[in-house]
């Protein structure tokens, strides 16, 4: 029983190797098909046929990017929050959003600055969340910097109050009654 499959699935597999045609219509266009049409022609496939592609080295786009960036000129504005805003957050915790202008298709990091120190690292995106800062008076500055740190772009200087409720220590002391 075994040998009879045998045997067929190898008549089966003999057949099923299609004679390929190709011909040219009326339009100048190539067609391939496994059944005859009128002016076609045999196509001999080789047993071994290997496509071989080669490809152009890749470019580096990180490099190319640096230098379209560097090559305009980009304003980063801080967009939230607004000059001399108070903000009001007793944990010291609010956002801090910017945009680049005009907008850049390819990727860049952009950085926050506290009062001059860099707060946390460098990210993909103007939307930074800032928290347990202390109360007081705190100047915000944004850089946007190409993938290999260069700086291209800085906003100006955003003064703002972050203002938290205080508590007193120590509880007032009650009158006693008798």
């Amino acid at each position: 029983m075994r040998t009879f499959t045998l045997i067929g699935l190898l008549l089966l597999s003999m057949l099923a190797q299609a004679t390929v045609y190709k011909w040219v219509d009326k339009d100048g266009k190539v067609h391939y098909s496994d059944e005859p049409h009128a002016n076609a022609e045999v196509v001999e496939l080789k047993e071994k046929t290997l496509n071989q592609i080669t490809l152009p080295p890749p470019q580096n786009d990180s490099s190319n990017n640096s230098q379209v960036i560097e090559n305009m000129a980009y304003q980063v504005n801080i967009t939230s929050p607004e000059e001399e805003a108070t903000v009001r957050d007793n944990n010291g915790d609010f956002e801090v959003i910017a945009t680049v202008t005009p907008e850049i298709k390819g990727r860049y990091l952009m950085v926050l600055k506290l009062d001059g120190q860099v707060v946390g690292k460098p990210q993909v995106g103007g939307i930074f969340k800032i928290t347990n800062i202390d109360r007081g008076e705190h100047t915000l500055v944004v850089d946007a910097m190409t993938q290999n740190g260069k700086v291209f772009a800085s906003s100006s200087p955003r003064k703002i109050f972050l203002h938290q409720a205080a508590m007193s220590q120590t509880p007032k002391k009650q009158p006693k009654s008798n």
